[in-house]
C-alpha cells in the first residue's frame, strides 16, 4: 500500500469511531449536570465547589512546575548514536602541546574534494580554525589555519594531505596574529596604509607572508629611466606582481616560493589604489627632548616637504661628513635627498633646533627583504647623543614593523656609527671588504640566518652602490 492510499483510508470516517464519539459526549453532559446539580441542591456544594478550585490550583501549579524543570534540562544521551567510535579521532588532551601552521593547497573543483580533505586533517586531530578559498580556473586553492599536535611533523602533514587529493601544497608556522579573521585583517592593513605613506610595502608584506617588494622610481639620480610602463590595472602572472606607483614608478612583488592567486592580486590592488587616492602623508607626532647640554630639539617624521632644510643642512655639513654618509662624491648627496625623504621608500626622522633649523636626518629604508638605517648628523651638533637617539628611535621602528634585521653601510675607520650600533645592545653582525663596513641588528634578538653574505654588494633602488 502507498502512503497515499494509507492517507486516505486514515481519513475515512467509520460508524463505530462515531459510536464512540457519541457515548463519549453523553456521558460528558450527564456527569456535568450530576456535578451541577450537587453543588446546587446538595447540604455540601460550596464546599464541594471549593475544594475542586483548590484541587485545580494545586494541579495547575504542578503541572507548571514539572514543565519547566524538564524544560530547563539538557537533553538525554542517546549513547547507543552519539558515543564516539573507538578509532575516531580523541580530541587534545588538556595541556597537550600544539603547533599553529598555515598551509595552502590546490584541489578539484568537485563536489566532495574539500570534505576528502577535512575528513583527511580530522583523521590526523588537526583542528581547522579558518578556511579561505581562492578559486582558479582549474581549481580551488584552499588556505588553512591549522592546529595539530606538536607531536605531527610537518612531513606527516603534507603526506595526509595529499593523500587526500591536495596538489601544490605549501606549509608554514604559523602564530597568534593569524587567528584574525580576513575581513578584519584587510581592514587592519587598509587602516595602516591610510595613515603613513611608508606603511604600504610592510602591509603588503603582512598580507602576502615572506615575499620581495621592489619600489623603483621613474628615474634615477642622473636622470635615466628606471621603471617599466605598468598598466594601469596592474600584471598578474605566477610568481611577481606589478603595480603602478603613484610617483611615476613601480611596485614589483615576488615570491618564488608560492604562486599568487587572483584573489591576492585584487586585495594589493586595492591596497595599492587607496595609497594613490590619498597621497603623499606622514603622521604628524612631534617628540621635544633635552640633551644633556640643556638644549631642547624636536624630533619629527620627514618628507619630501623638508627637502629644501636637508638641502640647507648639507651645505653645513662638511665634506667629510658627507663622505661618511653616502660613500660616493659628495656632490651627488643632493640628489639622493628627493629618493630618501620620500615615505614610498621608507621612513625618515629629522631633528630640528628650537628655532626650527634642521641638524640631522635618520633614515629607515626598505631594501627588499631587508631594511637599511643611515644616519647624517650636522658638524656642529655631533657628539650629543643625537645620533644614538635616531638610532634607537629607528630600530624600534624596524621592530614593530616586523623587521627581523637592519643593517648600516659605513666606512671601517667610521667609529661614531659603530660606537652608536654596540649602543643598541642588540645581537650585531660585522662584515668588511675593502674598507666597507656593513653590520647588521636584529631588533627582536633573533638568531642569525644560516645563510652568510660573502661578499658585500648593496644597490638601492636609484642604482646607487
Amino acid at each position: 500500500m502507498t502512503e497515499a492510499s494509507s492517507a486516505r483510508s486514515a481519513r475515512r470516517p467509520h460508524w463505530r469511531r462515531d459510536l464512540v464519539e457519541l457515548a463519549a459526549m453523553f456521558t460528558a453532559v450527564a456527569v456535568a449536570d450530576a456535578v451541577a446539580n450537587t453543588v446546587a441542591h446538595g447540604p455540601s456544594g460550596p464546599v464541594l465547589l471549593c475544594s475542586s478550585a483548590v484541587a485545580l490550583l494545586a494541579t495547575t501549579v504542578f503541572h507548571v512546575w514539572w514543565s519547566r524543570r524538564h524544560e530547563n534540562a539538557p537533553p538525554p544521551t542517546d549513547t547507543g548514536a552519539t558515543a564516539p567510535s573507538p578509532a575516531g579521532p580523541a580530541p587534545h588532551a588538556a595541556g597537550q602541546e600544539t603547533t599553529l601552521w598555515r598551509m595552502r593547497t590546490t584541489v578539484r573543483d568537485e563536489p566532495g574534494s574539500l570534505a576528502a580533505l577535512c575528513t583527511a586533517l580530522a583523521g590526523q586531530r588537526v583542528d581547522i580554525l579558518s578556511l579561505q578559498t581562492h578559486p582558479l580556473s582549474d581549481g580551488t586553492v584552499d588556505e588553512f589555519l591549522l592546529r595539530a599536535p606538536g607531536s605531527l611533523r610537518s612531513e606527516e602533514l603534507t603526506r595526509t594531505v595529499a593523500g587526500a587529493g591536495g596538489a601544490h601544497s605549501w606549509l608554514e608556522r604559523a602564530d597568534a596574529h593569524d587567528l584574525v579573521d580576513a575581513p578584519t585583517r584587510m581592514l587592519g592593513l587598509a587602516t595602516r596604509t591610510a595613515l603613513d605613506s611608508a606603511e604600504l610595502p610592510l602591509a603588503l608584506r603582512q598580507l602576502l607572508g615572506r615575499c620581495t617588494i621592489h619600489s623603483v622610481p621613474a628615474r634615477s639620480l642622473r636622470g635615466r629611466p628606471l621603471a617599466e610602463q605598468v598598466p594601469t590595472e596592474g600584471v598578474l602572472e605566477e610568481h611577481r606582481m606589478k603595480f603602478r606607483d603613484p610617483s611615476g614608478g613601480s611596485l614589483t612583488i615576488e615570491r618564488p616560493q608560492l604562486p599568487f592567486t587572483p584573489t591576492e592580486f585584487a586585495r594589493v590592488r586595492a591596497l595599492v589604489d587607496l595609497d594613490a587616492r590619498l597621497g603623499q602623508r606622514v603622521p604628524p607626532r612631534r617628540d621635544v627632548l633635552t640633551l644633556p647640554e640643556g638644549n631642547e630639539i624636536t624630533i619629527r617624521r620627514a618628507d619630501t616637504s623638508d627637502l629644501a632644510a636637508a638641502r640647507e643642512m648639507h651645505d653645513r655639513c662638511s665634506p667629510q661628513t658627507l663622505a661618511l654618509r653616502y660613500h660616493g662624491p659628495v656632490g651627488d648627496a643632493d640628489r639622493y635627498l628627493g629618493h630618501l625623504l620620500s615615505p614610498r621608500f621608507g621612513r625618515t626622522l629629522a631633528v630640528e633646533t628650537a628655532s626650527g633649523r634642521l641638524v640631522a636626518l635618520g633614515h629607515l629604508l626598505w631594501d627588499g627583504e631587508e631594511t637599511e638605517v643611515a644616519l647624517l648628523v650636522e658638524d656642529a651638533w655631533q657628539q650629543r647623543g643625537i645620533g644614538a637617539e635616531l638610532l634607537s628611535r629607528l630600530a624600534g621602528m624596524a621592530d614593530e614593523t616586523g623587521c627581523e634585521s637592519v643593517y648600516a653601510i659605513t666606512q671601517a675607520s667610521n667609529t661614531g656609527m659603530v660606537a652608536a650600533m654596540r649602543g643598541l645592545g642588540l645581537p650585531l653582525d660585522y662584515q668588511i671588504e675593502e674598507g666597507t663596513l656593513v653590520i647588521t641588528a636584529r631588533p627582536a634578538g633573533l638568531p642569525a640566518r644560516r645563510e652568510s653574505r660573502e661578499t658585500v654588494r648593496i644597490q638601492d633602488a636609484t642604482g646607487r652602490r
